[in-house]
């Protein structure tokens, strides 16, 4: 397999490269922006102030900083707890967004005022164990909606990955505790057999007393939510975003162009900053990542290293005088 493989399977990939976003995941946040207009802000006022989480390697804050920056007056905030390359336009700060020190230096950024909008495109290392996957989802996503209780303004909108799983109707109603209009969205980027949707959450409007901690769960058994079944169960719509005929992920596209032009191969906008891979990546180009260890270089010897079979146990006869001096002559 050469280098264009990715790009004849994943259109989005290819097409990421050659409009110099840092991953295929900023046409998701573009076609979300076309649907719903996340950059109006509210009442039209247009988004000057916007917070990415989890924002490595960056394709968000990208597109935030085009949207917003270039208004002149806008400023976008990056978390992540990895380095990220810079972006002009971006602040960037490396963090916890479990910590209440990450908060107030994405305010101390924004000079005391709230933010517009709040995104987060950020997912844990999936393991393909389904249930697993889809509750860390939406862990994050509750970590990520308890920050934003503290940075957003009331009316602002907050936009974050989920995972559509059997007891994702308990993320909306949560969701809907501090937000009038929630929404689940599936931009056409996104690939089908994927189980990846957006949480779209308009109008942020916390309950009357509601006071943001992150020192202790976001959501108790105070809250009052509404039926998760039954007729009164709260039911999100379920929008695509995108044109229909517009690229699909799920499909694989040559490479041949249309004027007869030869391809050429396009390297990545960004490679990646200190990933946690970067070791095994050396190891495999200095050939030793599968090595095959050999006597010399292990510490232990051959001989000891090799399992040695069981010593066949001696056999001992006791004689009739043996026995009685061991008390084992039950003879009267």
């Amino acid at each position: 397999m050469g280098r264009t493989s990715k790009d004849k399977r994943d259109v989005y990939y290819r097409l990421a490269k050659e409009n110099g976003w840092r991953a295929r995941s900023a046409f998701k946040l573009l076609q979300l922006d076309e649907e719903f207009q996340l950059f109006q802000g509210p009442h039209l006022a247009g988004v000057t102030r916007a917070v990415d989480l989890c924002a490595a390697p960056g394709s968000w804050s990208q597109v935030l900083s085009q949207k917003i920056g270039g208004q002149g007056s806008g400023h976008v905030v990056a978390v992540d707890l990895q380095a990220m390359a810079p972006l002009p336009g971006v602040l960037q700060i490396q963090g916890d967004i479990t910590q209440l020190s990450t908060a107030k230096e994405i305010i101390q950024h924004f000079e005391g005022c709230p933010a517009d909008l709040v995104v987060c495109d950020g997912a844990p290392d999936v393991t393909g164990l389904h249930d697993v996957d889809e509750y860390m989802q939406a862990q994050l996503l509750l970590a990520a909606l308890n920050i934003a209780t503290h940075v957003l303004k009331p009316g602002g909108c907050f936009v974050a990955k989920i995972f559509r799983g059997r007891d994702v109707t308990l993320i909306y109603s949560q969701l809907r505790v501090f937000f009038s209009s929630v929404l689940c969205a599936k931009p056409r980027s996104s690939r089908n057999s994927s189980i990846e949707a957006f949480a779209v959450c308009q109008g942020y409007d916390p309950p009357a007393g509601f006071l943001p901690d992150l020192t202790k769960p976001l959501l108790d058994h105070s809250y009052d939510f509404n039926q998760l079944d039954g007729p009164t169960r709260i039911i999100v719509p379920f929008v695509t975003c995108g044109d229909l005929s517009s690229y699909d992920s799920d499909r694989s596209y040559p490479l041949d162009l249309e004027d007869g032009s030869e391809y050429k191969y396009t390297p990545p906008t960004q490679p990646p900053i200190s990933p946690p891979y970067q070791e095994a990546c050396t190891l495999k180009k200095k050939g030793r990542l599968a090595k095959e260890i050999r006597p010399q270089d292990c510490p232990i010897s051959t001989v000891d290293a090799m399992p040695q079979p069981l010593a066949a146990p001696q056999r001992h006869t006791l004689l009739p005088s043996e026995v009685e001096d061991n008390g084992m002559n039950c003879s009267p």
